[in-house]
């Protein structure tokens, strides 16, 4: 029997599928665009600002009065919103350039508090490429599909599967060599490591139990949002790294209530490393 979507989840889930629909048709031009003289560069930040677009006045026209904060746009709506749209209309953008059917369109939907403080209501990650849907509601559950979804049950870090984002230049030096002393920590204990280059996807495959634990420094909202719910709704812990809200810092640590706490102390230990003072 099919899952009764919310009015909010409804929502959500037409406006992706109406933006991955020119994605995908984008996405098969990449192959072409590697070899053309102007480089696909520009290609790809188009197709990123009309997915983007097309979000925005579907959620728009739906919920008049909701604010936004976009990757591309950035904010829109005023400070005092009262319930707020994060997306990212391309995560995993590199790998859309280079073909590879790796990358997602992310949405998080939150609700302020009477306190001031907001909370991730509803939340989607959905990798067209894969038809693959991973959404949430607070309170009810997280899904792939049509499917509830768990984080894993591995117990022994040496059977763990991890992920994570490496890395690259414009990274402050400080976060470089914090996650050169993680992985260092890490690397002989655990089964194994990947770099695949989509922190809503690492988030959402955490939450399906295919990795078991996920920790990135630096994030934006966008980029681990939606996923932040995804993983809680699947059994599973997602903080930064001294157990705080990781919207305060964008530091992520995301895991199943076993490796948690062990992958949470090799990210603190990175960051002493690195000189960074704990909270």
């Amino acid at each position: 029997m099919a899952l009764r979507l919310s009015p909010h989840m409804t929502v959500m889930q037409n406006a992706v599928q109406k933006a991955a629909k020119r994605l995908l048709r984008d996405f098969a031009e990449v192959e072409q665009l590697q070899v053309s003289v102007k480089g696909p560069g520009d290609f790809v930040s188009q197709a990123d600002m009309r997915a983007e677009q097309t979000i925005r006045e579907e959620l728009a026209k739906a919920r008049p009065g909701y604010a936004f904060l976009m990757e591309e746009s950035g904010a829109e709506g005023g400070d005092n919103w009262a319930w707020r749209w994060v997306i990212d209309p391309l995560d995993g953008t590199t790998n859309f350039l280079h073909g590879i059917p790796h990358w997602a369109i992310s949405i998080g939907l939150e609700r302020r508090l009477p306190d001031g403080t907001s909370e991730v209501q509803c939340a989607l990650v959905y990798n067209p490429a894969a038809a693959e849907m991973f959404w949430a509601e607070k309170g009810i559950g997280a899904f792939l599909n049509d499917r509830r979804m768990r984080v894993s049950a591995r117990r022994n870090i040496n059977e763990a599967l991890f992920a994570t984002g490496i890395p690259f230049a414009a990274v402050k030096p400080a976060n470089r060599l914090a996650f050169a002393r993680t992985l260092g920590t890490l690397m002989p204990q655990v089964a194994g490591i990947r770099r695949f280059g989509a922190a809503a996807l690492d988030l959402a495959w955490v939450a399906a139990g295919r990795y078991d634990g996920f920790w990135e420094l630096g994030l934006h909202p966008w980029d681990y949002n939606a996923g932040l719910l995804i993983v809680r709704e699947a059994g599973g812990y997602c903080t930064d790294p001294y157990g705080h809200d990781p919207r305060t810092n964008g530091d992520v640590v995301a895991a199943n209530p076993i490796m948690h706490p062990l992958l949470c102390d090799a990210v603190k230990d990175g960051l002493a490393a690195s000189g960074r003072q704990a909270p």
